[in-house]
């Protein structure tokens, strides 16, 4: 499997394909809108994370330009009903921050703003998506402004609680209240957890 490319960016479309050239090779790469928007001149060194996508007709490789879109691109091929074009363009309208941020908040409407994604489409890759893709992260709830479970995530996180037992925990506890008398309650159910 082809994991990167590092060459010169020999050619690029408006259609969201580029070639690299590596090593005298021309890598044509499928990349989001982002991603394209992100690279250099023609003749200048690019970097690209990759996905070889296979199947019985063809073989294609997708472009990233970090390693945490290609996790979440990967994620998203692997949810029910979503191909590769249906994932660049959920990558298209939201960074891989901001979708981790609508899985935490359950936001369905969303993932309605990406062209083909309908109310039943967003809220299947709501529950699908949640057990494929690391939520919540930390730098995710930080407390910028954020809601109480979102300052409760990150208080948990920063304890040192892996992701899926601060989501569990989470789904137990009332979405708002105060953050330290909620923490208190978290922190009894993950100790009587463990």
């Amino acid at each position: 499997m082809i994991g990167s490319l590092r060459g010169l960016l020999l050619d690029r479309s408006p259609a969201g394909e580029v070639t690299v050239e590596v090593g005298g090779v021309g890598y044509r790469a499928v990349i989001a809108p982002r991603t394209l928007a992100e690279l250099g001149e023609l003749g200048s060194p690019v970097f690209l994370y990759t996905h070889l996508h296979v199947r019985e007709d063809a073989m294609i490789l997708y472009g990233f330009a970090t390693a945490d879109e290609r996790s979440c691109f990967e994620a998203l091929i692997g949810a029910h009903g979503v191909g590769p074009a249906l994932a660049l363009a959920i990558l298209s309208v939201h960074t891989p921050a901001a979708l981790r941020r609508a899985l935490l908040d359950d936001d369905a409407a969303a993932l309605t703003l990406v062209p083909g994604v309908g109310k039943k489409t967003a809220a299947r890759l709501l529950l699908d998506l949640k057990s494929r893709l690391e939520v919540p992260d930390l730098e995710l709830v930080s407390s910028n402004g954020g809601s109480v479970r979102a300052d409760l995530g990150a208080a948990l996180a920063g304890l040192g609680y892996q992701p899926d037992e601060v989501r569990d925990v989470l789904r137990e506890l009332p979405s708002e209240g105060d953050v330290d008398a909620l923490l208190r309650n978290a922190l009894k159910l993950l100790a009587a957890a463990r």
